[in-house]
């Protein structure tokens, strides 16, 4: 039984992290699961064009009696119970590092949304978690042969794998590319679940863009499959499952059924869940309800970001929804990431956003046990918020909240919640958006400042989307234009000048930017719309 062969470059740490027994493991999770993974991305397509031809999203009645039964997911690990504050982060030695002296409860180690899968950061990542598992890390930014914290007091550490529609092109097993899901998973659980178990923890995971049960119950197999390959216990190996999708909101307690001996929780994903209800609708005969999708306001310092904590219907129903699906099988809610702003200067720093303190406090009394964060400055006062409110640590206050799941698709709401106005301003601003952000992803950074606020592929995501509609629909402008493919052009190229002064000096700047913007132009002035923005501008990583 062959290896994977490795196309990659000699990235730092590359002959540690891809030894001959990890590359072993990889090549064993590969031939067991690859055929399943492709299977239920195949299902994926079949379900979009069930939308196309006129089908909604909804409950499955042959799990109906699953659903209706009372039975509650096996309770988390001690280390895994204090979830008040998820502290989220791309995944090097420093953010590791930031990570041990942030206070917060969860290092959510991103190698999804937050990280750009460059070789060097697939490989580096890995490094910096093996590092600090090991002790090599210390809490000043560098590293050291001495642990500077213990185990035991670190933040516990979660990991977030690439979701199961992304490959790892500098793996391949008879010229197929392996899954980035598996090659992100493996590594982990392969150089670091033994430390972990042995220090009192375990291994634990954050499963980003699940789109089904069957999804979730193919992970629960990885799992099983490692436990046994690797001699681990039974049950060892835990995870929260993010719920980003429209499909995956209708189907909760069916994933949490198929990973009841491994889920400690659901985690709100406001954001993508955005994205999916738009591209899972956009060819949908009630499409008029939902083409424009929630306008980007405008900061007070005329700054825009693809915001997604407005409060309309169909939110509130997929929040509700999701915590008392959790109240009810006996696990855990956590809010969805908030970003953290940052004023002007050398060094930014962390400012608390408007109403930042009222929404938290909502959050936790609508049954939240805690949230994510993505800046470490905001992490006391997460802290304060989940700690001092009634039901800290078990879920907040509220009892279970009865959801309508028919409201999740409530189109009509989403129109009223805000249908932008049909300006030019606010198509540059979805313009200006997604391209820096492309920019900056290519560069091998996937979170990133924008307009002072750090966002994440969810914002490009959105952004793109708003541009593909109302090109697609050739709406028009405040100004009298139509959104046309020359014009989305022509804006695209103002924005390419200003970003020009900052990326032109640096090295393969000029590349970067035209890359960005021809990829950006093509995804939104074609017939064709593409599944996922990070998917398409891997294909021009080296």
């Amino acid at each position: 039984m062959s290896s994977p062969l490795v196309s990659g470059s000699d990235a730092p740490g590359l002959g540690r992290i891809l030894s001959t027994p990890a590359l072993v493991f990889l090549g064993s999770l590969h031939r067991r699961f690859d055929g399943p993974r492709r299977e239920l991305l195949e299902r994926r397509e079949r379900r979009q064009a069930e939308v196309a031809a006129g089908a909604l999203p909804d409950r499955l009645p042959a799990t109906a009696e699953l659903r209706d039964a009372e039975w509650t997911v096996a309770p988390a690990p001690p280390h895994l119970q204090d979830r008040r504050v998820e502290f989220s982060t791309p995944v090097d030695a420093r953010a590791a590092a930031t990570a041990l002296l942030s206070g917060a409860c969860i290092w959510i180690a991103d190698l999804e949304d937050a990280t750009t899968p460059l070789w060097e950061n697939v490989i580096g990542g890995q490094l910096a978690l093996a590092d600090l598992v090991g002790g090599a890390i210390d809490g000043t930014g560098g590293t050291a042969a001495v642990a500077a914290v213990p185990l035991r007091s670190r933040p516990a550490l979660m990991v977030r794998p690439r979701g199961w529609h992304l490959d790892e092109k500098h793996l391949t097993v008879d010229e197929v590319p392996l899954a980035g899901a598996l090659v992100d998973f493996g590594l982990f659980v392969f150089h670091n679940a033994a430390a972990l178990l042995a220090a009192g923890s375990g291994p634990a995971l954050h499963l980003p863009k699940i789109e089904s049960h069957l999804e979730a119950r193919l992970w629960a197999e990885v799992f099983a499959f490692a436990e046994s390959e690797l001699g681990l216990p039974a049950g060892s190996i835990r995870a929260s499952v993010t719920i980003e999708t429209v499909w995956a909101a209708f189907e909760m307690d069916e994933i949490l059924w198929e990973l009841r001996d491994a889920v400690v929780g659901l985690n709100a994903g406001p954001g993508d869940y955005l994205f999916s209800l738009l591209k899972t609708m956009r060819d949908h005969a009630r499409l008029d309800e939902v083409r424009v999708p929630p306008a980007v306001p405008a900061g007070e310092d005329g700054t825009t970001t693809a915001a997604t904590d407005t409060v309309d219907p169909f939110r509130t129903a997929y929040s509700d929804l999701l915590v008392s699906t959790c109240r009810r099988r006996g696990t855990v809610a956590i809010a969805g990431g908030v970003a953290g702003t940052t004023t002007g200067g050398s060094q930014p720093r962390p400012r608390v956003p408007d109403g930042f303190r009222e929404a938290q406090e909502h959050q936790m009394r609508s049954g939240y046990a805690g949230v994510v964060v993505t800046d470490p400055g905001l992490v006391p006062l997460c802290a304060e918020i989940y700690t001092r409110l009634p039901g800290a640590r078990g879920g907040g206050a509220a009892p279970p909240v009865p959801a309508d799941p028919t409201a999740l698709l409530d189109l009509a709401a989403v129109h009223r919640a805000g249908r932008p106005d049909c300006t030019e301003a606010a198509l540059r601003a979805d313009i200006a958006v997604a391209l820096e952000y492309l920019v900056h992803w290519l560069a091998g950074r996937g979170s990133v400042v924008i307009g002072a606020v750090r966002e994440e592929a969810a914002a490009a995501e959105i952004c793109r989307t708003r541009i593909w509609l109302r090109r697609r629909d050739r709406v028009v402008l405040d100004t009298g234009r139509k959104v046309t493919p020359a014009l989305v052009a022509e804006i695209a190229d103002g924005v390419l000048e200003m970003l020009a002064e900052v990326w032109a000096e640096q090295p393969g700047g000029r590349n970067l930017l035209a890359d960005a913007r021809n990829l950006l132009v093509d995804l939104t002035t074609g017939d064709r719309f593409a599944d996922f923005l990070t998917r398409e501008a891997y294909e021009l990583l080296p």
